[in-house]
């Protein structure tokens, strides 16, 4: 199959990078290089690196940005993208983006295992290596598994899903989506069960634990704002509320000046702000953009820039 993934928020991305011709920039995650092949389009002299962990991803990104001599295209996963640069003489970017969630390939393509409506092996890997999903349910405590779907899933019926999921599997492994998917659907009272997808907060739970990417954006984060030169941009799409409270949370503390205790007469901490909000709400996907592209309806895109250090 081919890697397919439409480009969420797309002018919206190029706008907030505010690119230069001349700049050097990152796209954290390449996928089908939608976002990727637009940047490239905006630079002459400058240089883009677009980093996937999906070997589909690459393959994909390596073929559609070959007639861009700008752009070179890397596995590795974003966390690791200081590491990167650095191997190839880069330690200062103009911007990053970072597209974040599942992409359209991932979910579509069935034997990835990241889907629900369709039976497969159970992986949910992006990098297509280390423990998949099967593992992960068929080797974790309640008590790991409880935790993980209610922090990762925010899902209410957590307890209930892992003390299922371990009593199925005293009999057999669970292999394949559609097993674990009538096993979350069992596990509910039948009014939940009557919602439009049942499984999506657990499936989302764990392939977030399969890929650890709450651990992976937020050194990610950090990495990426070390690397920005004073006006460089941040730009990241998020699609949940997770990833979404992550960014904003870490926005904010960069964003923060004197942190001294309100009764203070004047500021004696000399705390500057690092970094300043180029939109102060979230941008979201227009109404054209819905009516073509589904799931850039949960999209939400902030954009930071990194300050002047006095």
């Amino acid at each position: 199959m081919d890697f397919h993934h439409v480009s969420v928020l797309l002018e919206e991305c190029m706008t907030g990078l505010a690119i230069k011709p001349e700049g050097i920039y990152v796209d954290g995650t390449a996928g089908g290089a939608g976002h990727s092949a637009e940047i490239a389009k905006r630079l002459t002299t400058g240089r883009l690196f677009a980093l996937d962990q999906d070997p589909d991803a690459v393959k994909t990104a390596s073929a559609r940005l070959a007639g861009f001599p700008c752009a070179e295209v890397i596995h590795v996963n974003f966390r690791n993208m200081e590491e990167a640069l650095a191997q190839r003489g880069v330690d200062k970017i103009d911007g990053v983006l970072l597209d974040l969630g599942v992409s359209s390939h991932q979910l579509d393509c069935g034997e990835r295992g990241f889907s629900y409506h369709q039976d497969a092996p159970l992986d949910m890997r992006m990098s297509q290596s280390g423990p998949s999903a099967k593992d992960l349910v068929n080797t974790w405590s309640v008590e790991d598994l409880t935790r993980i779907i209610r922090e990762y899933g925010e899902e209410k019926f957590a307890h209930s899903i892992a003390v299922h999921i371990e009593k199925y599997r005293q009999d057999k492994e669970i292999e394949t989506t559609m097993e674990l998917a009538e096993i979350i659907k069992s596990s509910m009272p039948a009014s939940a069960r009557r919602n439009k997808n049942p499984a999506k907060k657990t499936f989302q739970a764990i392939r977030i634990a399969v890929n650890a990417e709450l651990d992976a954006l937020e050194e990610a984060l950090e990495r990426a704002f070390r690397l920005l030169v004073p006006g460089g941009r941040m730009v990241i799409i998020t699609f949940h509320s997770l990833e979404d409270r992550m960014v904003k949370q870490k926005y904010a503390e960069w964003c923060k000046g004197c942190i001294c205790p309100p009764d203070f007469p004047q500021c004696v901490c000399g705390r500057k702000p690092k970094a300043r909000l180029v939109n102060r709400k979230p941008i979201t996907a227009s109404e054209e953009e819905l009516a073509v592209n589904h799931r850039s309806r949960s999209a939400k895109l902030r954009v930071l820039e990194k300050l002047e250090e006095e």
